[in-house]
């Protein structure tokens, strides 16, 4: 049998197991860990989403109560503006408010994708293999898989926001109402073009093994 050729780009030699690294390829490997305070920063933000949730489902059950103190806190943070002033909770309102509570819900589990599935793919492994609450998308996460999903849940937010902003189209001019579609459909094409490449890309893949 005869040497493997080193200069055989088709067949690159493959450095022995366990060897190991060399100091610059070493430092440069392990600066992946620099990303692990932006990681808990977005765990930071999320818990402050917490928070503000919980705020606003407390405001929402102190209105249906009759709270008005409760009630005008909601519609300065939903932004609703009536020309009769709103006296008591009505089906707008409510309907606002929990759009509002889903948009936070939705950008609660991006920054989940985000944190667990960035970690796993880009900083080091979970091993959550086997446990029985690891997430089914975690199981074939890559950076690919990452940005389509990633993608496809910033179309759901875009869509809670367009939602908001058409039941409350009254307070906004029809230069913002068609600035909002015009943004979402981006969104929507952006997705659709990534998913796309990543088809191409898998199959390109596929078919040079």
């Amino acid at each position: 049998m005869s040497a493997p050729d080193p200069f055989d780009t088709r067949n690159p030699p493959t450095p022995a197991p366990g060897s190991p690294l060399r100091p610059l390829p070493k430092l440069i490997f392990a600066s992946r860990w620099l990303q692990l305070p932006l990681y808990l920063g977005l765990i930071v933000a999320q818990a402050v989403y917490v928070v503000h949730f919980l705020v606003e489902l407390l405001h929402l059950v102190e209105a249906a109560f009759g709270s008005k103190e409760a009630l005008q806190s909601l519609i300065t943070s939903i932004g609703y503006k009536t020309a009769a002033p709103v006296g008591t909770l009505n089906e707008t309102v409510i309907m606002l408010v929990v759009l509002a509570l889903i948009d936070v819900v939705m950008i609660s589990n991006l920054l989940i994708m985000v944190i667990v599935g960035g970690y796993e793919t880009f900083v080091s492994r979970m091993d959550l293999e086997g446990h029985r609450d690891q997430p089914e998308w975690l199981s074939h996460v890559n950076a690919s898989v990452l940005k389509v999903k990633l993608a496809t849940a910033i179309i759901g937010i875009s869509s809670i926001h367009l939602l908001k902003t058409f039941i409350n189209a009254e307070n906004y001019t029809d230069k913002v109402l068609i600035a909002q579609t015009v943004i979402h459909i981006t969104f929507l094409l952006s997705a659709i073009a990534i998913a796309y490449t990543d088809k191409l890309m898998t199959g390109n893949a596929a078919k040079g093994h």
